[in-house]
């Protein structure tokens, strides 16, 4: 029973944890991607900007509905820290939560406050910064005040992000350039045959990258799914580990009990009925080791989601337990402690039953 325990707990811990982790980026993508193409200046483009026309080309394209247009920009909070990331796009701040994934309720901002910015749960965690604060960023060279507002969930940087907007960073930088554009398609127009003309049409089209909320969903999810590859390994070793605990123990039992067996072949029990007395056994103790191990996999995934995963990359996840693959783990585990003390036990009541039982006469 201890090694089913273990061997389920761990299972249920690290698919709890998984499908938590990629259920919350899966949702926050469809969050953070709500358009139909996106195009941004390439790292490796000769500018590091789209010009003023471009910008012209992406809003006035027979086949683009509307244009958000945004930037990134690296500020440098602290010189011992890795650099955050400023994403200067429009936000509402009468209802924030439509444009940025937040965690909770956020402060209500008046235009008698300096302008307001939504930072993400690692800068909470690494600088301190939570809502209703006023913090000074460095902005042109100079350090600027502005209240935090709201916290945003953000898995693409793990060493935080601000978002600010757009009016306000003109205001304090006078720097109105756009790195990156999110566009809505009209009804008919595919996303792309409208990336192929942009590219065909603007002045930084070679440098422009254009891509589908669609691709940067599958390729995130790939990458998440080979980065947490090696827990998968885990479960199935445990499920190895688990079988070989049934095993070892229901053959042990078997050959410790083959003259009780033997006994009950004695008085009338055939060798079919002695094997479902062991299937029945090992289904009920594999029914509680079940019960046990699930108990404790759901607070190791707790622990694991609510608690170690902040402290170690500094944002939250949805528990979301995958109900059907833990039932189903249930089922052939239990199934397949069934099997296996069958077949443990098939070696001990196939002795002849006089044999059986000799030492006893």
């Amino acid at each position: 029973m201890a090694g089913i325990v273990a061997s389920f707990a761990l299972m249920i811990a690290m698919a709890t944890m998984v499908s938590s982790f990629r259920g919350s980026v899966d949702d926050w993508l469809e969050r953070v991607l709500p358009a139909e193409l996106y195009a941004r200046i390439a790292q490796a483009g000769s500018i590091a900007h789209f010009p003023e026309s471009d910008l012209e080309r992406l809003a006035s394209h027979p086949g683009v509905a509307r244009a958000d247009f945004s930037r990134f920009a690296r500020l440098q909070l602290d010189p011992a820290r890795a650099q955050v990331l400023l994403v200067v796009r429009t936000v509402d701040p009468d209802r924030p939560g439509a444009d940025l994934p937040l965690t909770g309720e956020a402060v209500r901002w008046t235009p008698d406050m300096p302008p307001p910015i939504w930072v993400t749960e690692a800068v909470v965690d690494i600088y301190g910064m939570r809502p209703g604060q006023t913090v000074e960023l460095p902005l042109a060279g100079r350090m600027q005040p502005f209240k935090v507002v709201g916290v945003w969930r953000d898995y693409a940087r793990q060493f935080g992000a601000i978002a600010m907007r757009t009016a306000d960073y003109r205001a304090a930088t006078g720097d109105a350039t756009i790195t990156d554009a999110a566009l809505w398609l009209k009804p008919g127009y595919s996303a792309v045959r409208v990336a192929e003309e942009l590219r065909a049409q603007m002045e930084a089209g070679a440098a422009t990258e254009f891509v589908q909320p669609g691709d940067i969903r599958k390729l995130s999810l790939q990458i998440f799914d080979r980065s947490f590859a090696v827990t998968y390994v885990l479960e199935i070793a445990a499920i190895a580990i688990g079988l070989i605990g049934i095993a070892a123990t229901f053959s042990s039992q078997a050959i410790a009990r083959t003259r009780e067996f033997g006994m009950l072949r004695h008085i009338g029990l055939t060798r079919g009925q002695v094997l479902g007395l062991l299937a029945i056994e090992g289904a009920l103790v594999t029914a509680l080791a079940i019960a046990v191990g699930l108990a404790t996999g759901l607070v190791v995934a707790l622990v694991l989601i609510k608690v170690i995963n902040p402290q170690s990359f500094h944002w939250t996840m949805d528990f979301n337990a995958p109900q059907a693959l833990i039932g189903g783990l249930m089922v052939a585990l239990m199934a397949a402690a069934v099997v296996t003390a069958v077949i443990a036990g098939r070696r001990a009541v196939s002795i002849d039953a006089v044999r059986a039982v000799r030492d006893d006469w």
